[in-house]
C-alpha cells in the first residue's frame, strides 16, 4: 500500500528542488551559451554557495546512506570513506586547486591533453566517465532504496522519476542550477537527518549505545592492516582526481578562494558524516525483531543498504521520517546532477572538440553536452537498477 502522505512530501522536495534548479539557471546571462558560462557558471560562484556546493561534491545519497551501512555492516572504524573524501579535499587544495585555476582551465582532462596530447586526453576520458556513471548510480540507488522502504513505492519507478527530474534541470540550467539546488540540498540533509535522531535514539526497541552488548566501532584485525591501509589510500587519493570536484574549483572567482573552499569543504564532509554514523550506530543497537519490521533478521545485504531508511521508518514517527526521507530525496538529486553534468562537460570539451571538431562552435559544443547528458543519466540509472549494494556502487 503506497504511503500517500508519503509521496507528497516527496513531490513538494522535488518541485522545491526543481523550482531552485530551474531558477538558478536562469542566472545565466541571456543569450551566453559559451563553455565557461554553462560548465563553470562563468566563474562566478560566491563565497557562500561556493563552500555549500563544494562539500556537496562528495555529501550527497551515497555519502548518507553508505555510511550508515557501513557502519552497521562492519563497524566505524571500517567507515573510511568520509574521512578519506575529506582528506582527498584537503590535498586537493594544497597541490591542485590554486595550480589549475590560476591557469584558466575548463576540465581536469585540458593538463592531461596539454602535457600528453588530445588523444590521450581522449583515453583518460574513459576511466573518468566510469567513475562518474557508477557514482551517479550509487546516488540513485540509494534513492529507490529508500523509497522502497518508507512509501512502499516501486524501486525501479523512483530510480528512473528521480533521474528524469535531474537530468531535466541540468540540461536547463548547467552549474548554476546545480550550485545551488547543492544549497537546499545540504539544508535538507542536515535538518532532515537531526530530526530523526532524537527520535529514534529514545526508541523503546533501541538499546544504550554504550551497551557492551553492541559492538558500533568494530575492529582491525593485524592480518587486515595492509588492505586497511591500500583502502585508504584508495579513497583519499582516488578522491582527487574528480571532475565534479575540479568544476568547483575551476568555477571560483580566484585562485586563492579555491583552496580556501576546499579546506572548509574537508570540514563540512566530516560534520556532514556525523547524522549518517549515529543512525548506523542506532541501527546496530535495534532489536528489529521486535519493531514493525516484519522482514529477515539478523538481516542480510539487501536489508543493510537500506539501513538508513529502515530507522527512519520503523524508529520514527510517520511525520518525522518524512522531514529525513526529503533529506535523502534532496541530497540524491542534487548529487546525481553534479556527475551527469561533469562527464558530460568532460565529452563534449575533451573528446568531441579537441579530437574530432576543434572548429567546432560554443553553440555545437553545448547542444553536443545536452546530449551527453541524457546518455549519461541513461547510463547510471541501468546501473542503479541493477546493482545491489550502495556502498559497493559508491
Amino acid at each position: 500500500m503506497i504511503n500517500v502522505a508519503g509521496v507528497i512530501s516527496i513531490i513538494i522536495f522535488y518541485v522545491l528542488i526543481l523550482g531552485v534548479g530551474i531558477w538558478a539557471g536562469r542566472k545565466k546571462e541571456e543569450g551566453n551559451d559559451s563553455e565557461e558560462e554553462v560548465m563553470l557558471a562563468g566563474r562566478n560562484i560566491g563565497l557562500f554557495v561556493g563552500i555549500f556546493t563544494m562539500t556537496a561534491t562528495w555529501v550527497g545519497g551515497g555519502y548518507i546512506n553508505g555510511t550508515a551501512e557501513a557502519i552497521y555492516s562492519s563497524g566505524l572504524v571500517w567507515c573510511q570513506a568520509p574521512f578519506g573524501y575529506s582528506l582527498s579535499l584537503v590535498f586537493g587544495g594544497i597541490f591542485f586547486a590554486n595550480k589549475m585555476r590560476q591557469q584558466g582551465y575548463i576540465t581536469m582532462l585540458d593538463p592531461l591533453q596539454d602535457s600528453f596530447g588530445e588523444r590521450m586526453g581522449g583515453l583518460l576520458f574513459l576511466p573518468a566517465l566510469c567513475g562518474e556513471v557508477f557514482w551517479a548510480a550509487g546516488i540513485l540507488a540509494a534513492l529507490g532504496a529508500t523509497l522502497s522502504v518508507i512509501i512502499d513505492m516501486d524501486n525501479r519507478t523512483s530510480v528512473i522519476f528521480s533521474s528524469c527530474v535531474a537530468v531535466f534541470y541540468t540540461l536547463f540550467g548547467g552549474l548554476y542550477a546545480v550550485a545551488y539546488t547543492d544549497v537546499i540540498q545540504l539544508f535538507c540533509i542536515f535538518i532532515g537527518l537531526w530530526m530523526c535522531i532524537p527520535f529514534a535514539w529514545l526508541n523503546d526497541h533501541v538499546a544504550p549505545l554504550s551497551s557492551m552488548e553492541v559492538d558500533w566501532i568494530g575492529e582491525v584485525k593485524r592480518e587486515e592492516y595492509f588492505y586497511y591501509i591500500d583502502y585508504a589510500l584508495l579513497l583519499i587519493f582516488g578522491g582527487i582526481p574528480w571532475q565534479v570536484y575540479f568544476q568547483r574549483v575551476l568555477s571560483s572567482k580566484s585562485a586563492g578562494r579555491a583552496q580556501v573552499l576546499s579546506f572548509v569543504a574537508a570540514f563540512g564532509c566530516v560534520l556532514m558524516a556525523i547524522p549518517p554514523v549515529l543512525i548506523g550506530a542506532i541501527a546496530k543497537s535495534t532489536a528489529w525483531n521486535e519493531t514493525d519490521y516484519k522482514g529477515p533478521y539478523p538481516l542480510t545485504v539487501d536489508e543493510t543498504s537500506m539501513i538508513l531508511p529502515m530507522v527512519l521508518q520503523y524508529l520514527t514517527p510517520s511525520f518525522v521520517s518524512f522531514f529525513g526521507l526529503g533529506a535523502v530525496s534532496a541530497a540524491v538529486m542534487s548529487s546525481a546532477d553534479s556527475s551527469i553534468l561533469s562527464a558530460s562537460s568532460m565529452f563534449a570539451r575533451n573528446v568531441y572538440k579537441l579530437i574530432f571538431r576543434q572548429k567546432a562552435s560554443e553553440m555545437e559544443i553545448i547542444w553536443v553536452m545536452r546530449v551527453s547528458i541524457l546518455i549519461v543519466g541513461f547510463l547510471a540509472t541501468v546501473m542503479a537498477l541493477t546493482i545491489p549494494s550502495i556502498y559497493g556502487l559508491w
